[in-house]
């Protein structure tokens, strides 16, 4: 079982909250630092100071980090056109040496939209546009070095194009897809994805997704093996109830609400509750932490979880 730190900025983070976080990161020996792509803060948070883009973000990383990998969970299809945001995943991964992991999605928050004046369509609509994204990204990046590009689609045409830079990574980055889709999702998953995650779902819920992209793999052809599958998971660990509890506390949640719905409790405690996803398949899970001051908090998981799983 791999091990991944999932942050929140839109919550309220700074660039040097974040470094420190992947930092901290890469020396303890997770897997990689991922960040969510989200313009709008959610819930109570203040948010301060303000949202940050998850591109130069990890732009930023890739020079910051030498090891950890480093992507998105999940890029927003609706935030970018998909030639541009081609030539900047690709260029990050050259900054990066090769360690990007492009997680992409259909986009959900329409609130967001309307506070930075991005275009929210209906959900088929979005799924369409995901559909077109990923056909045009993967193609750009898949085509040979010199020669050319096409695609046309209902919402994005491309002519003649020169399909560059490449990515560090050949023949492209890992795709990631997940979410909670009935037919769509497993759909696209089979066909574009390297990884398939679920997020914030209990293992019985975990089982029925992984289950319907298993048989999506199988019905496309495709061995459903060569599918990575993870989770991402919120995170409250402590020795102590009371580490537990004021962890709890600092995210503005309940320890038994997240011992139902996450990864919480004592270190043996997480590792059990881990240890029930991997038996359903998990491969990765992405811890979601929201207290980014609390480096504490991973050097716990990293030296008393990570061992045992």
């Amino acid at each position: 079982m791999e091990l991944r730190i999932f942050t929140e900025p839109q919550q309220g983070a700074t660039y040097d909250q974040l470094l420190a976080v992947a930092r901290l990161a890469e020396d303890a020996g997770y897997g990689a630092f991922f960040r969510s792509d989200h313009y709008l803060m959610m819930g109570e948070a203040p948010g301060l100071p303000g949202p940050t883009d998850a591109w130069v973000t990890l732009a930023g990383l890739a020079r910051d980090t030498s090891r950890i990998r480093l992507g998105t969970l999940m890029t927003a299809a609706t935030f970018r056109l998909p030639g541009p945001l081609a030539i900047a995943v690709a260029q990050v991964d050259q900054m990066s040496g090769g360690r990007i992991e492009f997680g992409i999605g259909s986009g959900w928050f329409d609130a967001e939209h309307t506070a930075y004046g991005i275009p929210f369509p209906p959900l088929g609509e979005r799924f369409d546009r995901l559909e077109e994204q990923l056909a045009i990204i993967t193609g750009l990046w898949e085509t040979p070095v010199g020669h050319t590009f096409d695609f046309s689609g209902k919402y994005y045409q491309l002519s003649d194009s020169p399909a560059l830079p490449k990515p560090a990574q050949s023949p492209r980055p890992p795709v990631l897809l997940g979410g909670h889709g009935a037919k769509r999702t497993p759909q696209l998953t089979a066909r574009y994805a390297d990884e398939f995650n679920v997020p914030f779902a209990g293992v019985d819920d975990t089982r029925t997704r992984f289950e319907r992209v298993r048989a999506a793999c199988a019905e496309g052809g495709r061995d459903p093996r060569s599918l990575r599958l993870s989770n991402a998971l919120v995170l409250c660990c402590g020795r102590t109830e009371a580490e537990v509890n004021r962890r709890a506390a600092a995210i503005g949640r309940e320890p038994d609400e997240l011992r139902a719905n996450g990864l919480a409790g004592s270190p043996a405690e997480v590792v059990d509750k881990i240890g029930r996803y991997a038996e359903i398949g998990t491969e990765r899970v992405y811890l979601q932490v929201l207290d980014l001051d609390d480096l504490a908090h991973l050097e716990l998981v990293a030296a008393e979880v990570a061992p045992q799983v």
